[in-house]
């Protein structure tokens, strides 16, 4: 569907000309004389832009531009003005404008500008619906995914938390097998109890056991005063077992009495206890491999295959590679209190195309560097990692879509110049302009348009802007 412009001006000539070089551009255009006609015809049909004069009788252009922001879901304004300053211009922007155009408006220039200001629209569209998809996707206790894989997790999530059945999680590291147990905890009855996690394979052998089962006083060197388990202080709630492959044989037997009888003993004590936690367990490897080759018990294996679930890696699953990415932008831009608010659709080609190793963890890792070192509201191409950090990515941005516009690579050279001079210049705009060969309202507006905040500007000197010269 073709994007849709209203062209406002009180000079029939003026949309005359504005039509014609919009329809041959493949807009469907219509007009108004007035802003008054404008906001009647907004009321009864769709305008995707709106292309307007400031100077009409009656409301005029930024009188318009005031009633359109009072409106929920109103459509950009690109204001044209052939009377202001470009300091004029700027402070429209700020008043709310997209975008600005001096009469007489080139045409090259009025379609430049009307596809960023679209392209922009389309991009904070996209980021709305991402939003919406994750507040779904909340209510899963932090699961985030759309595609059909994830889908048969949430069926088998649904399926299996109102019990109390014994699950064994398996995928590969950083698949997010954590996240689906808490998961199953969230939706369970044990939801209000404690959740306990232990990652067996962090601890040696002794200390495994005392940390599972807990100790008595005395069990050894060092055990100054009874300790509670995990077993323990899971009671009533929930148990993970993370990386269940790498418990020693010694202490599988233990772990096997438990899981069959709910009855433990701490070490170097002579009580039974009794404990209600359920059992969720987590593994990487392949658990009928390790016990054909005789590192895990097969009474143990089977005790903890009642209900197997798989977590897919990311490269079966890349329809939720945007959804996460954007959840972790906005995760880490509120942590580390950065301005990056979502990400260029170039980049979310290249996270597309790249098959992630690493899974969940490895794009979490990257968002987090891109938002560190994003220096405007949009993650870009050229925050990602690079050398051998990137390599992988840096592959995968061949095949992943259509090439890079004219306009689109022109502004990300323009975005690296302007970052570059205020860098050399440590953030002081009026020195970064002359080395630019700008007026420094020129260096402004390109600023603002670009979305590029001086004070986020990493210096290579490592010194902030000087206040009242480096920022405005």
């Amino acid at each position: 569907m073709s994007s849709r412009v209203l062209v406002v001006d009180d000079d029939r000539g003026v949309r005359a000309a504005l039509r014609v070089n919009l329809t041959k551009a493949g807009y469907a255009v219509d007009e108004a004389e007035s802003a008054e006609d404008a906001l009647s015809r907004l009321a009864a049909g769709r305008a995707d832009l709106v292309l307007s004069d400031v100077r009409m009788p009656g409301l005029g252009g930024l009188g318009l531009l005031d009633a359109l922001r009072a409106r929920d879901g109103a459509p950009p304004v690109v204001l044209m003005t052939g009377y202001g300053s470009v300091e004029s211009a700027v402070a429209a922007m700020k008043a709310g404008a997209a975008d600005y155009l001096i009469k007489p408006v080139a045409r090259d220039e009025l379609l430049v500008v009307l596809q960023r200001v679209l392209r922009a629209r389309a991009l904070e569209a996209e980021v709305e619906s991402l939003r919406a998809a994750l507040g779904r996707e909340s209510s899963r206790s932090g699961i985030i995914g759309s595609s059909p894989a994830m889908g048969e997790v949430f069926r088998m999530v649904d399926a299996v938390a109102p019990t109390d059945a014994l699950v064994l999680l398996t995928g590969p590291t950083g698949a997010g097998k954590e996240m689906v147990a808490r998961a199953i905890h969230a939706r369970s009855r044990r939801a209000q109890r404690a959740f306990v996690a232990v990652n067996c394979a962090a601890l040696p052998e002794g200390l495994l056991e005392s940390e599972l089962f807990g100790h008595e006083r005395g069990a050894f060197t060092g055990a100054v005063r009874q300790h509670a388990g995990r077993f323990e202080q899971a009671d009533g709630g929930t148990l993970l077992l993370d990386e269940i492959g790498e418990v020693p044989l010694s202490v599988q037997v233990r772990l096997l009495r438990v899981l069959e009888s709910g009855e433990l003993q701490r070490v170097g004590g002579r009580e039974t206890l009794r404990v209600d936690a359920r059992v969720i367990a987590a593994t990487n490897r392949d658990l009928r491999a390790e016990v054909r080759a005789g590192r895990f018990r097969e009474d143990l294996f089977y005790r903890l295959h009642v209900f197997h679930l798989l977590v897919p890696p990311l490269r079966e699953r890349k329809a939720d590679i945007p959804l996460l990415a954007q959840h972790f932008v906005e995760r880490f831009a509120a942590r580390h209190q950065r301005p990056a608010r979502r990400i260029d659709e170039s980049v979310v080609r290249r996270l597309c195309a790249f098959d992630w190793p690493g899974n969940v963890r490895e794009l979490e890792h990257v968002i987090e560097r891109a938002v560190l070192l994003s220096s405007s509201a949009v993650v870009e191409s050229v925050d990602l990692p690079t050398g051998d950090a990137g390599a992988g990515l840096a592959g995968a941005s061949t095949p992943s879509g259509p090439p890079l516009s004219l306009n689109d690579a022109l502004e990300r050279e323009e975005r690296r110049l302007i970052i570059d001079a205020l860098r050399a210049e440590k953030g002081v705009q009026a020195r970064a302009a002359d080395r630019l060969g700008l007026s420094r309202s020129n260096l402004n507006y390109r600023l603002k348009r670009l979305g590029i905040a001086v004070e986020d500007v990493r210096y290579s000197s490592g010194e902030p802007p000087v206040r009242g010269q480096g920022s405005t």
